[in-house]
């Protein structure tokens, strides 16, 4: 017998109707005779109520007592599936967090998954019983009840499917699947019947939101097969699994873009060694993360340092560098927040070259101008200017024929 790890998220039982939906879906698994663990998240908006709430009485809540009120969201929704499925006359139990034993660091509104006893759990199955578990949320050696952050219950669900050994991570949302790209900017976009982790976790690095990057680490580390879904229609969706030996590779398995980016560029620095270090240092003191970043060397014996961040440090980070730049000596501190990413990733760029030049190429023919440029193994990343994104990504979607079966050539 099978063992299945399902996760659905707020969208998928946002009504009393969309849960009785997903008691239809773990009913009919469990008809086939597999095991089914069950992960969801609050009810659409309910988080979002419980913030506002949070924030009624107080505008910086105390983060262990936010913890549990947020906890309470999926509370709601596992005892009316367990409820759906119970009148459906399938044997169902709902656990939180805390009663699982899904044990978690102590920071809290973002903690950490340490372990999981499995005993409870694997007993309620061994019962024949489908196992309902809130996402999101664990308890810390103290008994703190703790959440894990933005895209917990993806998380949840794939530590449980390592834990119990699970066949298969199901991961259901309002999308039947992973594009070559976002099908909103690219009507023509292919779903992918297979992706590769290494692939998926640059995809979500870089901008796509289908899965949560934590969730795909977890699983790509404990080799637990990810499956994404719709929760509204039916089909196969697209596995994300460990490339297999001898399996022909596409080029080009999708685009990736980010409009959350802004560029920050220090000019006429005295170039000399620890430079970068004296620049990005209070930058990141000020927890601002970094992303591509460029140097380059004039002949006059200063440098250009040039980098991005997340649109919403913008403000914040060229105050820093204002302040850093006149430590420095620096000429002046110039900035963009109207800059977009956008990035070529595939497996299969480890054995073919020319994927970057044929990329330039194909945005120089549209007339964008390239303002960084950022490579590793599988991607290839540029920063074009905001208004030139949907060009640009449908530029290369056609360019590198991925609306193909076949995909990608050059």
């Amino acid at each position: 017998m099978s063992l299945i790890v399902q996760k659905y998220g707020g969208t998928s039982v946002g009504s009393p109707e969309r849960i009785e939906n997903v008691a239809g879906k773990a009913a009919a698994f469990r008809a086939q005779g597999h095991d089914v663990v069950v992960v969801v998240s609050a009810m659409s908006g309910e988080t979002n109520r419980l913030v506002a709430l949070a924030g009624a009485i107080d505008d910086q809540p105390d983060s262990r007592e936010l913890d549990v009120l947020l906890s309470t969201g999926e509370q709601v929704t596992i005892a009316l599936l367990a409820m759906a499925l119970k009148k459906r006359g399938v044997a169902a139990r709902s656990f939180t967090g805390g009663q699982v034993h899904i044990r978690t660091d102590s920071a809290h509104n973002k903690a950490r998954i340490v372990d999981i006893d499995k005993q409870r759990v694997s007993a309620a199955l061994a019962a024949g019983e489908v196992v309902v578990v809130a996402g999101f949320q664990g308890v810390d050696d103290s008994g703190n009840i703790t959440t894990l952050g933005r895209g917990g219950s993806d998380t949840t669900a794939v530590a449980l499917a390592a834990a119990l050994s699970a066949d298969e991570c199901q991961i259901y949302t309002d999308v039947d699947g992973v594009y070559t790209t976002d099908p909103r900017v690219v009507p023509e976009a292919r779903r992918l019947d297979r992706i590769t982790f290494e692939e998926m976790l640059e995809m979500a690095s870089l901008g796509s939101k289908v899965l949560q990057i934590r969730a795909v680490e977890f699983a790509g580390k404990y080799d637990v097969p990810l499956r994404v879904l719709s929760s509204f229609e039916e089909g196969e969706g697209t596995l994300i699994t460990y490339e297999e030996e001898g399996m022909e590779q596409a080029l080009i398995s999708g685009i990736a873009f980010n409009r959350d980016e802004a560029k920050l560029t220090v000019l006429g620095v005295p170039d000399h060694p620890g430079v970068a270090h004296r620049i990005l240092g209070p930058v990141g003191a000020a927890n601002i993360e970094v992303d591509m970043i460029i140097q380059n060397v004039g002949a006059d014996g200063t440098t250009d340092f040039t980098f991005t961040v997340h649109r919403n440090d913008f403000v914040r980070a060229r105050e820093v560098l204002d302040s850093v730049a006149a430590e420095l000596g620096a000429r002046q501190v110039d900035g963009d927040d109207k800059i977009v990413k956008v990035s070529l990733v595939g497996v299969g760029m480890r054995s073919h070259a020319g994927i970057a030049s044929r990329m330039f190429e194909i945005l120089a023919d549209e007339g964008i101008n390239i303002r960084m440029i950022s490579t590793s193994e599988i991607k290839v990343s540029v920063v074009i200017d905001e208004k030139y994104l949907e060009l640009g990504v449908r530029a290369l979607h056609t360019g590198f024929e991925l609306a193909q079966e076949a995909g990608t050539n050059i």
